[in-house]
């Protein structure tokens, strides 16, 4: 189980699964292998469903975009 967490505001977005932390880190560039940030908006969850990504995975992240254009959001495991 992974935490995802809005970057900007530090707030909890979720808990995820091992395999959809995995789909994150699979999909989403990371500058290095230290790397637990990533930046999603809306086109980028449009690509996730396209790419078969966990329906919930998905919902959880448009819920946290809301009406923002993008954001970033960090993962720690538990």
């Amino acid at each position: 189980m992974a935490k995802l967490y809005d970057t900007q505001s530090g707030n909890q977005i979720g808990t995820i699964t091992a395999a959809d932390l995995k789909f994150l880190i699979d999909q989403l560039e990371e500058e290095d292998t230290e790397d637990q940030d990533y930046y999603i908006d809306r086109a980028t969850l449009d690509w996730f469903e396209e790419h078969d990504a966990d329906p919930t995975l998905v919902t959880l992240l448009r819920e946290a975009l809301g009406s923002n254009e993008g954001m970033e959001i960090r993962w720690t495991e538990d």
